[in-house]
């Protein structure tokens, strides 16, 4: 029987944290930035009296030192009316320093926004451990699936985080299969899925794990790592209603029935990933308000 290793804390080594100190002297907090001024209680615009730095996008917005407000304006009513729907878009800024030197905008991503208003409320009773594959109280999503009738899983079991890369492999591989088939399929994963750095997730494009209509991320059992919750593929999945749920080390914010999982004969068995089938689908039901989800075995 799998037993969970009490898991330590670890840091993403691909993430740096800098000071507003820092910020200010390579230049880049002139454009963002105030001062709290305490002798007058007021945060004034801009850095170049004593005080607290706060950012506030002042120079930008109230100065204009780049129309961004308009640019922005421009880009999503050209964007809505080209999909027909409501759009988001990512976008990046160079202001160089000095400032009199050329600013430049590029847009990264545009991508229509997809609403579902289905409402659906989760009752206390539904968290039965017994009749779930999972439930997480840090799901993203809202809405019912009901069209899922294949499932794969990382084996937590025989999980080596040295071997990420060839987990993704074999994901892929299995993903490539189920889209010619047209099948969705739930995909349960350890660590962050999308991770660029192999120790913290399996390293996936999105390509390569596009056809999973609900994804769920878990923690590894040695350790735990701050999850994603998508964070890599934010844009498809609020784009493609992608259900996304998160389980950490606290069983009561989360669980997955590995148990069950491990009884079920796969369909195709790889060394580190799991493929079951199901002739009734699982049921899947997420509550956008309060961010609960549900996902159960298949039963009629």
């Amino acid at each position: 029987m799998w037993t969970p290793i009490p898991p330590t804390a670890t840091d993403d080594i691909l993430q740096q944290r800098y000071t507003l100190d820092v910020a200010e002297k390579d230049g880049a907090l002139a454009y963002v930035g105030s001062t709290y001024v305490r002798d007058d209680e007021a945060i004034v615009d801009g850095v170049s009296r004593r005080g607290a730095r706060v950012v506030t996008f002042a120079p930008v917005l109230r100065h204009g030192i780049l129309p961004l407000p308009a640019i922005l304006e421009l880009l999503l009513d050209l964007g809505s009316s080209g999909m027909g729907a409501p759009v988001e878009i990512e976008f990046a800024v160079s202001m160089s320093v000095p400032p009199d030197h050329p600013r430049e905008f590029a847009l990264l991503q545009i991508r229509p926004i997809v609403l579902n208003t289905e409402p659906v409320s989760l009752s206390p009773e539904e968290w039965d451990p017994a009749r779930s594959v999972c439930w997480s109280r840090k799901a993203l999503g809202n809405g019912t699936i009901g069209d899922i009738h294949d499932i794969v899983y990382v084996d937590i079991r025989r999980l080596d985080r040295s071997h990420t890369a060839d987990v993704a492999g074999e994901v892929s591989a299995l993903n490539q299969k189920l889209v010619a088939e047209h099948r969705p399929y739930l995909l349960i994963g350890v660590g962050r899925w999308g991770s660029l750095d192999p120790w913290l997730g399996i390293p996936v494009r999105w390509d390569q794990i596009a056809g999973a209509r609900v994804i769920v991320e878990v923690g590894f059992r040695d350790f735990s790592v701050e999850p994603s919750q998508g964070s890599h593929f934010f844009q498809n999945i609020t784009s493609f209603m992608v259900g996304y749920f998160t389980v950490g080390d606290d069983a009561a914010e989360g669980f997955v029935n590995w148990e069950w999982l491990f009884e079920q004969s796969p369909v195709e068995s790889l060394t580190y990933t799991r493929h079951l089938r199901f002739d009734l689908p699982l049921a899947v039901a997420i509550d956008g308000r309060h961010n609960t989800g549900i996902i159960r075995k298949p039963e009629r």
